[in-house]
């Protein structure tokens, strides 16, 4: 009787591995899909063509990589399977950071690329022909995007369309002007040379203000740098002088409640100051 029990036992633990794995199987298939799909979309948008399934297996390497590093510093599960969660998003951050970049790249572009275009203008040439002559003489990303919305309008998109797509790509308010100042001289005309001209002088001075802004709050977004990084650190250098005394820290209970604690009250003192220095312009 008792073999039969524990072979039922065993049969009952092996179906629930299964079903288990099995679930597990295509929960990270879908989202290996996913992850790829969004990845490959975001990629697009920043113009890296890179393939995203690359990424996925970096990320994977990543991912194992620091739940091994934790593991043979601090030999628990608990960490180690923590810091191979935490870094699953690291790609996604990456392509966040660098749409972030390309969009202040063309905001920093778009003033004098609208005082050419108005000159443009006022020399005769159509819209499409100065957005041309701007593109031809232009640095990325600007020439990009430019270019991707007049080659959407040699294959048939309409004016209205294309500038819609731009504004898709680059959702800021310099880019709302500017396609607002075009489509209304399309529809109602209008001198849109000058109207370029004073929307360039606007753009400038708000730069030249966010400028002012990011030097003068230079040394709070320090201080989140440094109160992010000293209890890490402090931690880091502990464990290094007296790891025997640090054991306690990740093979306990408390230890991994008190990690758990800082890792929290880090995140948020950090999220706070980043908050209190953003000043929106």
């Amino acid at each position: 009787m008792l073999w039969a029990i524990a072979a039922g036992a065993a049969l009952c633990v092996a179906l629930a591995c299964c079903l288990s794995y099995g679930w597990f199987a295509a929960a990270l298939a879908r989202y290996r899909r996913v992850y790829t799909d969004e990845a490959g979309m975001r990629l697009s948008e920043v113009f890296l063509f890179v393939d995203a399934r690359q990424l996925w297996t970096a990320n994977v390497l990543l991912c194992v990589t620091c739940a091994g590093l934790l593991y043979a510093v601090a030999g628990s599960l608990v960490l180690a399977a923590a810091g191979g969660v935490a870094p699953i998003r690291a790609t996604h951050l990456l392509i966040a950071h660098l749409r972030r970049r390309r969009h202040a790249r063309f905001d920093a572009q778009l003033p004098d690329t609208l005082l050419a275009l108005a000159a443009g203008l006022r020399a005769g040439a159509s819209v499409p022909g100065a957005l041309r002559h701007v593109v031809d003489h232009s640095a990325p990303p600007l020439a990009q995007e430019f270019g991707l919305m007049l080659r959407e309008q040699r294959l048939g998109l309409s004016f209205d369309a294309a500038l819609g797509n731009l504004q898709a790509r680059l959702p800021s308010e310099a880019t709302g002007l500017l396609a607002s100042a075009l489509r209304i001289a399309a529809h109602s005309g209008g001198n849109l040379a000058e109207t370029l001209d004073r929307i360039a002088a606007l753009l400038r001075s708000r730069q030249q203000l966010r400028d002012r802004v990011l030097t003068l709050t230079a040394q709070g977004r320090l201080q989140a740098w440094v109160v992010g990084l000293l209890a890490p650190g402090m931690v880091a250098i502990l464990a290094y002088l007296d790891p025997v005394s640090m054991q306690p820290l990740w093979r306990t209970t408390p230890g991994l409640s008190v990690l758990a604690l800082l890792v929290a009250l880090e995140v948020v003192g950090v999220w706070w100051i980043r908050r209190i220095v953003d000043i929106d312009i």
